[in-house]
């Protein structure tokens, strides 16, 4: 009578009955010796040779077994556990640039309970899952916590081409050349504009506070957007910024094109690491411009952190970003 056993188990079984069964001795290795040792003619290595072959089958046969169920065993249980949700994906069609856009957003604990409420929104550039969204929406989480900055809803835009859509036309050849598909960041500046903020501002529950986050090319986006449209964001978060793109020629341009509304309320923090020489002077000659404005209608926050590089200083920056930015009046 067989007793009652599970299949991995059976497979086990099977390995060791094959193992202990061997008429030549205990165990598989003395098999494979002794047939060559003993042996006295031909046919007798012949039909070793074949109590062998079907040895090896059984073995091979009964781990193919084990290591199937095993598999089926893994996905059955992944398939029953429960998932961790960390926000939700939309796909929205942009007619101005011509394809599919991907959002992913991040709600707040209570968001579908307090239906009352309505929160800020953080648009956050490099919003990708395998890129900033993540992390950055940790930060958010923790800050929200712990009472430093109110809940709020996370916007990560998922990137298509990022020197498409974060640089303007540049007059350098070889940036031409080496980047060729750069220029865009009009298309993708009326992008948020007229479909992604009233997009938003439709399916959620948003008050009026709006804060963009952009590092490298994506804070070279940013202060292009605090430059030319200051009215589409509250609160700017620029970190790193290249702006030594084409030249620096939006930092050449930047006092002339800054001109802010007279009811305008603008908060812009600018961080920079050591990023070398060229990067750290545009950060602040970009501060210098913009505490230039009189009145009084931007208030500019310059933190710089040379213990970080171009690579570390994101995370640590929007931390400390978004406690000035929250700051207790």
């Amino acid at each position: 009578m067989w007793e009652k056993t599970t299949p991995a188990v059976f497979g086990i079984r099977l390995i060791q009955r094959t193992l202990l069964e061997n008429k030549e001795g205990s165990a598989l290795r003395i098999s494979l010796i002794l047939p060559l040792r003993f042996s006295r003619n031909v046919q007798a290595i012949k039909d070793n040779f074949v109590i062998m072959g079907k040895q090896f089958l059984s073995l091979f046969f009964a781990l193919g077994f084990c290591a199937c169920h095993a598999q089926t065993s893994l996905s059955t249980k992944l398939e029953e556990q429960k998932i961790f949700p960390l926000g939700v994906v939309e796909t929205i069609h942009s007619t101005v640039l011509s394809e599919d856009r991907v959002l992913n957003i991040y709600l707040p604990d209570g968001y579908k309970k307090d239906v009352d409420s309505s929160y800020p929104v953080i648009y956050l550039l490099d919003g990708s899952a395998n890129e900033d969204f993540i992390h950055i929406v940790g930060l958010v989480q923790f800050l929200t916590m712990i009472g430093a900055m109110p809940n709020t809803i996370v916007v990560g835009i998922a990137n298509v081409d990022r020197r498409r859509d974060f640089t303007f036309p540049t007059t350098i050849g070889k940036d031409k050349k080496d980047y060729p598909t750069t220029g865009s960041s009009g298309k993708f500046m009326l992008f948020i504009e007229k479909e992604l903020e009233p997009y938003i501002i439709k399916n959620y529950r948003c008050n009026t506070s709006k804060t963009i986050i952009g590092q490298s090319l994506g804070g070279l986006f940013a202060t292009e957007v605090l430059l030319r449209k200051p009215f589409l964001f509250n609160n700017y978060i620029i970190v790193s910024p290249s702006l030594w793109w084409d030249n620096e020629s939006l930092l050449s341009l930047a006092p002339g094109l800054l001109k802010l509304p007279g009811d305008s309320h603008i908060h812009a923090y600018v961080s920079v690491g050591s990023a070398g020489k060229q990067m750290e002077d545009d950060a602040k000659k970009l501060v210098a411009i913009l505490q230039s404005q009189p009145n009084q209608k931007i208030k500019v926050d310059f933190v710089p952190l040379p213990d970080e590089n171009h690579l570390t200083i994101l995370h640590i920056s929007v931390y400390k970003a978004l406690e000035i930015l929250n700051a207790k009046k």
